[in-house]
């Protein structure tokens, strides 16, 4: 990858990485420090790097960071260690996008990153194996599980609107 293919790389995906990684950690320092380490390691790599695979290395990179970052700072709780009461949505909310984020964070770490990418970003389920190192029916597995939940948590559409 040359120069030019890197600084284009900056511009065409910073802004939907950064997006992927707040969507997850909610913390926007945090948010910007994985991303700003996930292009040096792409320039560390930018030789070994096609200007095609850029995307997909980023995504890849900015992911497994962001994972051991969370390792690092706590270990992760599994959906069956989370009662069942704090599953249930109770509150009225008139924004539908409040009630999504706050869904959201209530998915193991595996199921928000697969939902991200599924559909917030749009990367096929090859993709999203490829970033996760999952296989493509964990993948989907996972974004079952996860649409399963999100639709029992927000319930009726009635409750939303």
């Amino acid at each position: 990858m040359t120069t030019a293919e890197y600084n284009l790389c900056v511009d065409d995906f910073a802004d939907s990485v950064y997006r992927f990684i707040l969507k997850q950690t909610r913390d926007e320092e945090k948010a910007k420090d994985i991303v700003q380490d996930s292009f040096i390691k792409m320039w560390d790599k930018a030789a070994d790097i096609s200007f095609e695979k850029a995307r997909s290395y980023l995504f890849t990179t900015a992911y497994h960071t962001m994972i051991d970052q969370i390792r690092r700072e706590k270990k992760q709780t599994s959906l069956e260690e989370v009662f069942i009461r704090d599953l249930k949505h109770e509150d009225q909310y008139s924004d539908l996008k409040e009630v999504l984020d706050a869904a959201l964070q209530k998915l193991p770490e595996i199921q928000k990153s697969v939902i991200l990418l599924r559909d917030y970003e749009g990367y096929s389920y090859e993709e999203i194996g490829e970033i996760t190192n999952l296989n493509e029916s964990q993948v989907k597995v996972y974004i079952y599980r996860a649409r399963l939940f999100l639709k029992s948590y927000i319930g009726e559409m009635e409750r939303v609107l």
